[in-house]
């Protein structure tokens, strides 16, 4: 489908994953430039560098979990939004189509024939 069919872009993601991963950019930070930011962080409020460390690794794992739930669980009601609507997905339209080719394809072979 096209961007403007389905809302989403080039990526796949819909507007509020791009949202979400947008709100949480630094999230993707390298594990050298989160080491940094710790370092900062913790020379600036005078914590151990390496416990602030840890404590920032932790909250950016927690934050891909959570991105990856919340995308589960996007998936999951887009599915059920889908099948209460009685929608036909993506594939089996493409399925019905190839299938209804094939049936002209030998519809024309017979009258070719007949």
């Amino acid at each position: 489908m096209e961007e403007s069919q389905n809302g989403r872009g080039a990526s796949g993601r819909g507007p509020l994953q791009q949202g979400l991963l947008a709100a949480l950019g630094w999230v993707a930070l390298t594990a050298e430039a989160a080491d940094e930011f710790a370092d900062e962080l913790a020379r600036q409020i005078g914590f151990d560098r390496d416990e602030m460390r840890r404590a920032v690794r932790d909250v950016l794992a927690a934050w891909r979990r959570e991105g990856a739930r919340i995308d589960k669980r996007r998936e999951d009601m887009t599915e059920g939004v889908v099948s209460k609507l009685k929608l036909a997905q993506r594939d089996e339209v493409d399925d019905l189509t190839l299938r209804v080719a094939q049936l002209e394809h030998r519809i024309g072979l017979l009258e070719r024939d007949a």
